[in-house]
């Protein structure tokens, strides 16, 4: 079956299933394939459950009518996506990035829903098979688009970019996160970059941190004009700005690049390293002409509700959950805010960092160095990784007069602490996914 015919199937049910627990009536069944899983064996169990068709691409499965057979489910998938997506006449921003990529698209859709009804990536669908959902899941109603797109090795952007056909981009940044996949950090900024080149290949536009001198290269290096800037330099950038509180939630303040009245701005994300996010949605919002009114109650209205900078209060403490992910980057900034935070009591409890491949052990030691030269009261690490990387800094001066404990497991860290409790404190917990650090909080 060829793609625009089934297109217009997709036209008459333009609800896309891939999980036959999760079966909308009348919806497409794509049969995709995982590592431990084959779902064209669900693909009669699918069309029970109400599915209007199954495609899948094993023939042995392909009992009735209701079944369209196909050479690659996936690759079907993403074509459908592709000329979906050469259908839609608004505007699609793509985004990546190192750190900050989920924050920053759901504050650029705070702010453009403020007058466009906008669609944006739901949770962490910026794969190869999210991606292509979230483009499915575009209608007439929609105006605008805001499609994350992650990756941890080569060429991942670049096929996303081909899915999302962004008319707009934006890098948050890049740093040291999926070495191992990437390749090291020139690696990642290669990868990364792919969006770079395809916004300079096809003539779209560029949003881009004026202050960043890795993102500046990559745009230099690409020789591409016209890139619309934000950033802490006023009467340079296309918006600029100014912290001006971060105890424990981020104050601003932003100008347009035309105007000299500034606006004030009280979010309620925390973290320093947040500055960059908010300036970026609220330039992506003057660029499409919303008024400072509509920018602020977009930016103002967003509450972090997935573990990102999440502030959360208890009945002694105040937690910084920051444990969706980890990277040097993302720990090192993390670091660096809570140290400069105005807060009687500090302490850190950092879990293992993953996918660093060779260069584990030294971006370990570096954070360990990192909290350590910090101010703060107390230092927890947790997970083998430190453990192991502590045997490296036991002669540092770093490791004189410090209050730390390094525990292997995550289950010995929450035994320590059940034993000897943290109260009136302000507590940053971050660490990778896998260490499933949100099992702490409730020992707060």
């Amino acid at each position: 079956m060829t793609t625009s015919a089934l297109y217009d199937i997709f036209l008459e049910h333009p609800l896309i299933s891939t999980d036959t627990r999760k079966i909308t009536s009348g919806s497409l069944f794509f049969a995709l394939k995982g590592d431990k899983f084959d779902a064209n064996t669900f693909a009669q169990q699918a069309i029970a459950a109400g599915a209007a068709y199954a495609v899948i691409d094993n023939p042995a499965y392909q009992t009735s009518e209701k079944c369209i057979l196909v050479d690659d489910v996936l690759m079907t998938l993403q074509d459908l996506a592709r000329y979906h997506r050469s259908q839609l006449g608004i505007p699609v921003i793509g985004l990546t990035g190192t750190n900050g990529k989920t924050t920053t698209k759901e504050l650029i859709n705070a702010v453009l829903s403020q007058r466009f009804k906008t669609l944006a990536t739901q949770g962490n669908l910026n794969n190869h098979i999210g991606v292509p959902l979230t483009i499915l899941s575009i209608d007439d109603s929609h105006e605008m688009a805001v499609i994350e797109m992650g990756a941890n090795h080569q060429k991942e952007i670049e096929l996303l970019c081909t899915i999302a056909q962004p008319s707009h981009g934006l890098i948050t940044n890049v740093g040291k996160a999926h070495l191992e996949g990437f390749g090291g950090f020139e690696g990642v900024k290669k990868g990364k970059g792919e969006l770079y080149n395809y916004l300079k290949a096809n003539r779209d536009i560029l949003f881009i941190n004026g202050d960043d001198p890795e993102l500046q290269q990559m745009k230099n290096e690409r020789d591409i004009e016209g890139a619309i800037s934000y950033g802490s330099h006023y009467n340079f950038d296309f918006v600029s700005g100014a912290i001006t509180g971060n105890s424990p939630f981020l104050s601003l303040e932003w100008q347009r690049y035309n105007s000299t009245e500034s606006q004030q701005l009280d979010t309620q994300v925390t973290g320093a390293y947040n500055f960059y996010n908010a300036l970026a949605a609220i330039c992506i919002g003057a660029y499409f002409g919303l008024t400072d009114e509509e920018i602020k109650t977009g930016v103002e209205g967003y509450q972090p509700k997935n573990n990102r900078s999440q502030i959360v209060q208890t009945a002694t403490n105040t937690l910084i959950c920051d444990y969706y992910n980890a990277n040097p980057s993302s720990m090192a900034v993390a670091i660096e805010n809570i140290g400069k935070m105005d807060a009687g009591k500090k302490v850190l409890i950092l879990g293992d960092m993953f996918e660093l491949g060779d260069e584990s052990e030294e971006e370990h030691a570096a954070v360990i160095k990192k909290a350590m030269e910090t101010d703060a009261d107390e230092r927890i690490f947790i997970g083998k990784d430190f453990y192991e990387a502590k045997a490296t800094m036991v002669h540092g001066p770093w490791s004189i007069d410090k209050k730390t404990a390094y525990y292997p497991t995550a289950e010995d860290a929450i035994a320590a602490l059940k034993a000897h409790p943290i109260k009136n404190a302000t507590v940053l917990i971050k660490g990778s996914r896998g260490m499933a650090l949100e099992r702490l909080v409730e020992l707060f």
